[in-house]
């Protein structure tokens, strides 16, 4: 905490919070010796001088930063290591994967870590699709960072259609080699991150060929520069792709090859194989190569919209609490902004949907990890269910941040437009993730596939997966009540709804003579909508699930805000899908009015503990890295501060008056 003296008003505000903080912090992080490690692992990082900005990134060059961020890097790395042997904690990649794709990293390197695909992607890879023997020996070079990589599979001309990659693996016997090709420019791999000049090893996902017959996507562990001179190796194109809105330390990149050779056992064979003559064994199931890709989508959920969001919307909380505006009464004092209904609309909300994200990401965690289990046994049967729950959690999830960052950047007036704010970092993170590990309407549309074949399951007397069984409900017409029970019933019958529209509309085109393709092409709005649905009743679900089972330890005090939140996220997205509940469900446009005066009297509920729930979050001041949201609520200080260390500032006559503006101002235009 900081020991600046506390801005008043956000001082009265934690006065009168009606329930206890910390235990909120321990429910969030899973208990009290989580939050304990937590506490002390931010210490461990962010109190470290070397790893502490001189010069705020956003006044560096493109070239400065990424060097920059390339030095904090290496410290990381080592000082990540050095954690793991202090703490016993061990942690393996997902330690790796928490301080660099959350919020630790963030605080760290502001604008992306380009070695965070080393442990995000690369190692988890061949964790996933590497032989026994092939791990022994790639994966202690890279755990103990004597290579570094990146996982090279978007192109130039495709991206979520993996199928449609370009980039080609001929297999010749003779030499027991593959030779890489990038034959068009639109082959060229484009995106990656870290491999602009960073990694000087890839996993690069190529169309394999054996003796003239194509056998699809595969990976293959491909060098790409010098070990010593980091030089490309001769066959090897490779640079960075440039600027971008966020992200700008990543060091994004192209890669292309020409007739470029690696050995056959540079294939990753677990499932697939190349034999020395050629002879291609098929994997028992092509879903066997899912694992990574859901991992990273599992990771976004709760690493980036749940986690950035979380930061956004403590700072436009905390701000909200501090900045007073106008009167709302004449002659008296201008109110904190906070108390606008308005405001809090903006807010509460956003406040609502971070716990919902992260309580579904714990949800899809605690799923991924079983369905991993099961798939080692040979078990597949619940990956697609994973898969389809996995790809429209991160659609919604990251759409629903990015949008919900930008609504607390404008509830924050001109001072959430600085860079200082934190909100540009915070958005061009999250927006980022729209379109990587899979565009979203692309994946929404992937989890309706899924939702139309279980719809035809129905009735056939197939077991349907736990998040689709409320396909087997039949449609009520109960009388509307404003109470949970009802609310998730209408929840569930706007998805069941959705399918069923989609399902008919699809069968009915194709009767009429179009075909299946074209019918799913005509149909893609509403199958879109149909996801979301499916997704909203998730989330809506997993929140009240979460709250019921954390009752029995919690008190009542916790329990009546947080279930407040949770009747609000309810409330709210009905409201904002309407037509949907009108059509679906048991609401009536008499109901409406009532539904409307509830979400009121939430955000007046919520009100009086804001700031205690975003206190709650415990984010440290360093990862919130913004004047408008640190714990002391000195908001004007830190903004005049931060101003300050502008390098125009240093000079009170910058020389650009004496080189251009004093001869322009004497020049009698």
């Amino acid at each position: 905490m900081p020991s600046s003296k506390v801005n008043e008003d956000i001082q009265r505000e934690r006065e009168n919070c009606s329930f206890d903080v910390s235990e909120l912090t321990n429910f969030l992080d899973g208990g009290p010796e989580k939050t304990k490690e937590r506490k002390e692992m931010e210490d461990f990082f962010l109190n470290d001088p070397e790893l502490k900005d001189k010069v705020p990134s956003e006044y560096l060059s493109h070239k400065e930063k990424y060097q920059e961020a390339v030095r904090k890097s290496c410290i990381l790395f080592r000082k990540i290591d050095e954690w793991q042997n202090i703490s016993n904690k061990g942690g393996g990649v997902g330690m790796y994967e928490s301080v660099l794709g959350g919020a630790l990293g963030s605080a760290i390197v502001k604008e992306g870590i380009p070695f965070s695909l080393h442990y995000v992607m690369f190692v988890p890879t061949l964790m996933g699709q590497a032989t026994m023997e092939q791990q022994a020996y790639w994966i202690g070079r890279a755990w103990n960072c004597e290579i570094m990589g990146t996982y090279a599979q978007t192109e130039l001309g495709h991206g979520t259609f993996i199928r449609g990659l370009e980039t080609t693996a001929h297999y010749d016997p003779k030499t027991e080699e593959f030779v890489l090709n990038s034959p068009t420019l639109t082959s060229y791999k484009w995106w990656p991150g870290g491999l602009g000049h960073t990694a000087n090893y890839a996993i690069v996902m190529a169309q394999l060929h054996s003796a003239n017959v194509c056998h699809g996507i595969h990976a293959f562990i491909v060098q790409l520069r010098d070990e010593e001179t980091h030089e490309p190796l001769p066959g090897i194109k490779i640079g960075e792709i440039g600027a971008k809105l966020g992200m700008n330390s990543i060091n994004n990149g192209y890669l292309g090859f020409e007739n470029f050779r690696i050995p056959r056992e540079h294939m990753l064979m677990k499932n697939s194989k190349i034999m020395p003559d050629g002879t291609y064994i098929k994997a028992p199931s092509n879903k066997l190569t899912y694992g990574t890709m859901i991992f990273v989508r599992v990771a976004l959920v709760k690493g980036v919209a749940s986690s950035y969001l979380a930061k956004a919307v403590t700072i436009a909380t905390r701000y909200s609490a501090v900045r007073r505006q106008s009167e709302m009464k004449p002659g008296e004092r201008e109110p904190q902004i906070l108390d606008y209904r308005t405001q809090q609309y903006k807010l509460f909300p956003a406040l609502a949907t971070s716990l919902a994200m992260l309580f579904s990401a714990n949800w899809l965690w605690d799923m991924y990890n079983n369905v991993t289990g099961e798939l080692e046994q040979g078990d597949m049967e619940r990956l697609p269910e994973l898969h389809a729950i996995a790809c429209c959690l991160k659609a919604v999830c990251t759409s629903d941040a990015a949008q919900a960052i930008e609504v607390c950047r404008r509830a924050c007036g001109g001072h959430g437009y600085m860079t200082c704010s934190n909100f540009p970092a915070s958005y061009g993170h999250t927006t980022a993730a729209e379109t990587y590990e899979g565009e979203n309407t692309v994946l929404l549309l992937q989890t309706a596939r899924y939702l139309i074949k279980a719809w035809h399951q129905v009735g056939s007397g197939e077991m349907m997966p736990p998040t689709v069984k409320y396909l087997l409900k039949k449609p009520t017409s109960k009388r509307w009540e404003n109470k949970m029970a009802c609310f998730i019933k209408a929840y569930q019958q706007v998805a069941a709804g959705n399918v069923a529209r989609c399902a008919s509309t699809i069968e009915r085109k194709i009767r009429t003579g179009t075909s299946t393709e074209d019918a799913w092409n005509e149909t893609s709005v509403q199958l879109v909508q149909c996801a979301e649905a499916h997704c909203r009743a998730f989330i809506v679900q997993t929140f009240v699930d979460t709250l019921n089972t954390a009752k029995a330890t919690m008190s009542p005090e916790l329990h009546e805000v947080l279930t407040q939140l949770c009747d609000l996220y309810t409330v709210y997205w009905m409201l904002r899908n309407l037509g949907d509940f009108l059509m679906f469900s048991a609401l009536k446009p008499a109901n409406v009015q009532g539904l409307q005066a509830m979400q009121d009297s939430l955000l007046q509920a919520i009100r009086p503990n804001a700031v205690s729930i975003v206190d709650g979050f415990d984010i440290n001041d360093a990862i919130i890295a913004s004047p408008l949201g640190a714990y002391d609520g000195n908001v004007y200080q830190r903004l005049f501060d931060e101003a300050n260390k502008s390098p125009l500032n240093e000079q009170p006559v910058d020389e650009s008056f004496h080189k251009y503006l004093k001869p322009f101002l004497k020049s009698n235009l």
